[in-house]
């Protein structure tokens, strides 16, 4: 999945001023009657539900606007330059590859983001005529446009992010709840790239979740795929932290996935989550034993993926925690 490019874009230039004299059979002295250049053309972006990833741009990565048109005489105006639009996918985060400040993102479709601004057309010289200055030879040349080099990075519109170590179950969850059919396999890092699937409930509810590759110790400073794909669960509503039960260590494993969350994004970690305890139809009579989590309060669910044992109690438990 292409979730980060980097672009080239420039605005077009303005348009030149015209140096131009009025010239009629029997008008004497006609006098300035240059056009002013047309302005430069815009470059935009806008927000298209039908894009995915940010594969386009592994194609095209440089973007110019046309120049303005230049001003001519009769006090003829120069053709502003059109503007240049080019799509990104909803969730697409606009930054200056050079600042690192952030220009704008991309939520709602059909939204635009002007990220160059065209340059102003030239003045003719009409506008240089005065009382004692009545035959202006001055003229202006037109600006130039904006230009700029920014970074788009996708981070997907989910409702519920999915964090949990390699083969936690995050994708047989997302297989279980939803249409998605991520791949599935018994080896670390079967997910390679983030997948969303729209979970449905009774009386029309639904919200979505999206699975992202597993998180190891150290994935914030950018060990295993973490780093890459912790951007997608920024922008949840909730996080589901799944432990397997038959992890060695169940806390250690939460407090990791906590800590790497935290390390990553503080406004990640402040962001309500569930505890799901993953693979219960593994459960033994000895982990049934073990000392409950300490969550910080949130609550903890024993589910089967494969038996569907409390499924449907944690969706509810979901939509509740995103309700809140």
């Amino acid at each position: 999945m292409q979730d980060k490019a980097r672009i080239h874009v420039q605005a077009g230039a303005g348009g030149n001023g015209c140096l131009s004299f009025r010239r009629e059979a029997h008008v004497p002295r006609g006098g300035p009657d240059g056009g002013d250049g047309g302005r430069g053309g815009d470059v935009v972006l806008v927000c298209d539900d039908s894009m995915r990833d940010l594969e386009s741009f592994r194609r095209r990565s440089h973007f110019k606007a046309r120049r303005g048109g230049h001003g001519q005489g009769s006090l003829r105006h120069g053709a502003d330059g059109e503007t240049l639009q080019f799509a990104v996918p909803p969730g697409t985060e606009v930054r200056d590859a050079d600042t690192g400040e952030i220009v704008g993102e991309m939520i709602q479709p059909d939204a635009t983001l002007l990220v160059a601004k065209g340059g102003r057309g030239g003045r003719g010289n009409q506008h240089f005529a005065t009382p004692t200055h009545q035959s202006p030879r001055e003229w202006e040349p037109g600006e130039a446009g904006e230009e700029r080099r920014l970074e788009l990075v996708l981070k997907l519109i989910a409702d519920v992010g999915l964090l949990g170590e390699p083969n936690a179950g995050k994708s047989t969850l997302l297989s279980v709840i939803s249409a998605a059919r991520p791949k599935i396999a018994d080896y670390p890092f079967t997910t390679l790239e983030p997948h969303l699937g729209v979970v449905g409930l009774s009386d029309h509810r639904s919200f979505v979740v999206a699975d992202i590759p597993g998180i190891i110790e150290g994935a914030h400073a950018g060990k295993g795929l973490g780093l890459r794909f912790l951007q997608h669960v920024e922008r949840t509503r909730a996080v589901a932290v799944l432990v397997p039960v038959d992890s060695p260590d169940p806390q250690a494993t939460y407090d990791l996935l906590r800590s790497e969350a935290a390390a990553y994004s503080k406004e990640l970690a402040a962001k309500p989550h569930v505890v799901v305890l993953t693979k219960a139809d593994l459960q033994t009579p000895h982990d049934a034993r073990r000392t409950p989590l300490r969550t910080d309060g949130a609550p903890v669910l024993e589910i089967s993926a494969v038996t569907k044992q409390g499924i449907p109690q944690l969706l509810e438990v979901l939509w509740k925690t995103l309700k809140s």
